[in-house]
């Protein structure tokens, strides 16, 4: 071959390269991640979510790509931040929603998601039933609400009041049927409920300042929402301040130093969803992926803030618990 002819050859084949290239980086399929939380307070979700990617087949930045999006506790971004994941053509939603889970599941109305939500995906209309979704949804549910009877009652064991304070966000569409069972399984243990709510993280200190007008509160519940979970270390130190014990829906709350809580893996919950998302991106249709449940749930007791509190946690209890903190 002549030196003129391999020169213009050499050019020509690198001047295609980028092309190349690009074509193969966009037949990587892109899954656009949503949260009303931050990473700072879900890094361990999103390390849980890759590692049920990688269960699939999947390895972000080898054969699959994240576009993350985090409303960072400001809920009014919700919205437009899965109006920009449409607009960049994600092939696969997924994420943690509870608050404004209506608005985006109705924004997103073909593109497959699947939701990590503690509410009940039926009731939330997210789905037509649990078993055959039906739409273009699936995912993963803690069902949280109805844990609550049961977190009451633990903390009914480990503390003697007879009046127990609940904390939710009003803005949450979970907060009510929550409020609900709670009162209704205070009321089957002879317990009297007191309600604080706090729409944001303003509202935090005149809902424990209420702890000081009310001398008889003797407990806390504080519900499953992302506020509170951005916000935790936060309520942990209110809580701490207050000298109040508190149970918690995620064991990141004990491990931050708050008393105790029960609840389903949310760790497993975000592997759960990662493998689902890999079904789909092999071709598998939401409508007919079921509605996980939970199956595994942790309790978590923190010695040392017990400790703190001056409260003895009964042997029986903690015989109980899955994970004891010193």
């Amino acid at each position: 071959m002549k030196r003129r002819e391999f020169i213009t050859l050499l050019g020509g084949a690198a001047a295609a390269w980028p092309a190349v290239a690009r074509a193969q980086q966009a037949a990587i399929p892109v899954i656009g991640f949503l949260s009303g939380r931050s990473l700072a307070s879900d890094a361990p979700l999103v390390d849980a979510f890759r590692r049920g990617l990688n269960e699939s087949g999947y390895v972000e930045g080898h054969n699959v790509a994240i576009e993350f999006r985090w409303a960072d506790g400001r809920f009014d971004r919700v919205l437009a931040l899965a109006s920009n994941l449409v607009d960049r053509k994600v092939g696969v939603f997924a994420g943690g929603l509870d608050v404004k889970i209506r608005e985006v599941r109705r924004a997103i109305s073909s593109t497959p998601i699947v939701f990590a939500t503690a509410g009940d995906p039926v009731e939330l209309g997210l789905v037509a039933s649990l078993n055959r979704p039906g739409s273009n949804a699936t995912g993963v549910t803690l069902i949280s609400a109805a844990l609550w009877p049961k977190r009451l009652e633990l903390l009914h064991e480990a503390t003697p009041a007879t009046t127990i304070a609940l904390l939710v966000n009003p803005t949450d569409p979970n907060a009510e049927p929550t409020t609900v069972d709670v009162q209704a399984a205070a009321r089957a243990l002879g317990l009297q409920l007191h309600v604080l709510r706090a729409g944001n993280e303003h509202d935090f200190a005149p809902a424990f300042a209420e702890l000081l007008l009310r001398k008889d509160i003797g407990a806390l519940l504080v519900t499953s929402n992302a506020l509170f979970n951005n916000r935790r270390e936060e309520l942990v130190s209110l809580a701490a301040l207050h000298t109040i014990p508190a149970i918690y829906d995620r064991r990141e709350f004990p491990a931050d130093g708050g008393l105790m809580s029960y609840g389903a893996s949310n760790i497993d919950q975000y592997r759960q969803s990662g493998i689902y998302v890999g079904r789909i991106l092999k071709g598998a249709k939401p409508a007919d992926l079921p509605f996980l449940q939970p199956t595994k749930f942790e309790f978590v007791v923190n010695l040392k803030t017990a400790r703190a509190l001056g409260l003895e946690i009964p042997s029986t209890l903690l015989a109980l618990a899955d994970e004891v903190i010193e």
